[in-house]
């Protein structure tokens, strides 16, 4: 995929039309069904290869010879890119030369992809000859497939065109298919541009594994980069493939968070983007982010994505601030940041805790953790640039801090844990999830310093004995529910599955709080899940436990490519190193995990104050800074 692109197959690479096969632009199948056929039969596929984020490649072999051994006369090979182009080459392996029949069968229904995905796509549409190649068309739109070398011949009835090829001994032979819709030019991927904001960092070291997880979470979020329709010049990620190619608020707000480390353009786009989507006026939503309604699980209502993107946005702008967004950015977004933050004090009005803006819905503790996070770091956005609330902000998280350690925590004999949720008259909802590992997850304040959490010292070293212990780390990640819960099942996305997201977050969090034995077993546990996907981590697998000579199970709903999957890579990488700066006061901190689980590595190419930054952590854990803008220091 390169969005607005994106290409669907089997590892067969016959495009079929079944389910989700097909060629897709801006979410419209334009191509569903490209099948070849040579002298008049099917090449037998071997391999399947992905070259990079936006191609493929598919290797299928032929015996055409009427006397054929075993070994096969014709080797069959078809590049596939995501901006609609196939390249398919023929391979004569004889020392004499062949005359081929070469056919390749065209189709499309021109359908929308949710419409594909819920079963109504409809039937295929006629085709007629067009130029080179064929061409369909239906209210929604049309599509045109052209041929380079023109075809010998095209029969509209059938949807196929035809070449009779001469191949020399040893000799090659190619056709060039283009699909797009008709009228529209080239494709123009945001990530293959120069233009792109995501620096393109480089990780090598004792583990080997690091520096081909980090490039292909790298060319995944160049694939998944999508321009703001009303500002081009914004770019923000689109969820993921191929549920999810568009905008959801929290979840490019979290991966634009994570990718910081790459510079702090994505975050300013993203920014810019939703602020333009915020919610105006002076009403009870006034300030929000909009974002729809998602599942929560088994044990709690669905939760408003929503609330955790507006939420999200002011901490972003402090913490994007704090890694080097210019002073003129910022203040520009700053006005956003206020709305959003006033939205938060006026919903929690006199109380303690941020309600679900739905009515008689839980506390939730994940929105708790949110809430407090974007107090803090609002607060000290509010106070650099002289903009009242500050205090206010501040003295509200310190009451949060103080009942949230009291009437959300759930004592038991194992050590007490923290509630999944409170509801409306005061009854705890004890199950234990990965929504929990945002209670760690407090933010960055000046000097290196991280921000305050909800959790006391004690309260917070039994959450990571809990997150590190075997109910919740399946060997492969953070399970999402404590495999002793009554609802856990392992493929359950809320109540048992490995989240990708979760896992890198509990995982940052722990190294922060000190407790690197359990952030290890985790970062460990999700780097070799990552090999066994091909490096591509899916936002979430099924949450079995890890075992000798196992596999995570792939969970079949799961986007793949994600954007906080990919982006999560670099965090779990970054976090390696610790990296805290405050470009505003020019000095970067580094509180590197001192066990070193993964021995020594470097990074190289990172962005902090808009300057090329490289690290290395020795395999004593010590951290030194090989490369660094002029003028930042090293802090203490």
């Amino acid at each position: 995929m390169a969005l607005p692109g994106l290409a669907i197959s089997t590892e067969q690479g016959q495009l079929t039309g079944q389910g989700l096969e097909g060629f897709y632009r801006s979410g419209r199948r334009v191509l569903s069904r490209c099948q070849v056929r040579v002298a008049g039969r099917e090449p037998l596929a071997v391999q399947a290869r992905m070259l990079a984020a936006d191609r493929a490649r598919f290797t299928a072999t032929l015996c055409v010879s009427a006397d054929a051994g075993p070994d096969p006369d014709v080797v069959v090979e078809r590049t596939r890119h995501a901006d609609g182009t196939e390249r398919i080459t023929l391979h004569n392996t004889l020392l004499r030369p062949l005359r081929l029949l070469v056919e390749v069968a065209l189709g499309t229904d021109l359908a929308e992809l949710g419409a594909v995905a819920s079963g109504r796509a409809g039937p295929e549409l006629p085709a007629s000859v067009h130029d080179s190649g064929l061409r369909w068309s239906c209210a929604g739109g049309q599509s045109v497939v052209t041929a380079q070398p023109p075809p010998t011949d095209a029969l509209a009835s059938a949807g196929l065109l035809r070449w009779e090829m001469e191949l020399p001994p040893g000799g090659t032979r190619g056709v060039e298919l283009r699909v797009r819709p008709d009228g529209a030019g080239p494709l123009r991927a945001v990530g293959r541009g120069a233009t792109s904001p995501i620096a393109l960092a480089t990780a090598a070291g004792d583990d080997p594994r690091v520096q081909s997880l980090l490039h292909t979470c790298l060319e995944d979020l160049q694939a998944l980069l999508l321009r703001d329709p009303v500002n081009p010049a914004d770019t923000h990620l689109a969820a993921g493939a191929p549920w999810r190619c568009g905008l959801a608020p929290a979840d490019a707000l979290v991966a634009a968070r994570m990718t910081l480390p790459l510079g702090t353009r994505l975050a300013a786009g993203t920014l810019r983007t939703l602020a333009r989507t915020q919610r105006p006026g002076t009403g009870g939503r006034s300030g929000m982010i909009p974002g729809p309604r998602r599942d929560a699980g088994p044990h709690l209502p669905p939760g408003c994505s929503g609330t955790e993107a507006t939420l999200m946005f002011p901490a972003l702008l402090a913490e994007a601030r704090r890694w080097g967004l210019p002073e003129q950015e910022t203040q520009e977004l700053l006005p956003a940041a206020e709305r959003c933050l006033r939205w938060l004090r006026t919903t929690a009005g006199d109380g303690p805790y941020l309600p679900d803006p739905h009515r008689d819905g839980p506390l939730l503790c994940e929105t708790q953790a949110h809430a407090h996070r974007a107090a803090i770091l609002g607060a000290d956005l509010l106070d650099v640039y002289g903009r009242p609330g500050g205090a206010e902000l501040r003295e509200w998280a310190e009451e949060l801090r103080t009942a949230f350690r009291t009437d959300f925590w759930v004592d038991d004999r194992g050590g007490g844990r923290p509630a999944a949720a409170r509801t409306r008259d005061g009854r705890a909802l004890p199950h234990l999830g990965s929504a929990a590992a945002h209670l760690l997850d407090t933010g960055l304040l000046g000097s290196g310093e991280a921000a305050p959490g909800l959790l006391d010292k004690v309260q917070t070293e039994q959450l990571a004995r809990l997150l590190g212990g075997p109910a919740m780390d399946s060997g492969w990640g953070l399970r999402s529910l404590d495999v002793k819960e009554p609802a856990y099942n392992p493929f359950g996305h809320r109540s048992g599955a490995v989240r990708v997201q979760e896992t890198a977050i509990a995982v940052a969090g722990l190294a922060a709080a000190g407790y690197e034995k359990e952030a290890g077993s985790l970062l460990r546990g999700v780097l070799a899940a990552a090999e066994e996907f091909g490096r591509r981590l899916p936002e979430m697998y099924a949450g079995e436990q890890r075992t000798a000579g196992s596999a995570p199970l792939p969970h079949p709903a799961a986007c793949r490519p994600a954007a906080t999957a990919a982006a999560s890579g670099v965090l779990l990488l970054t976090t390696l190193a610790g990296i805290r700066p405050d470009a505003p006061a020019g000095t970067v901190t580094l509180r590197p995990m001192r066990s070193a689980p993964l021995g020594e590595i470097n990074l190289t190419g990172l962005r902090v104050a808009g300057a090329p930054f490289a690290v290395r952590v020795s395999r004593l854990g010590l951290a030194m800074v090989e490369e660094a803008g002029d003028g930042l220091q090293l802090g203490v």
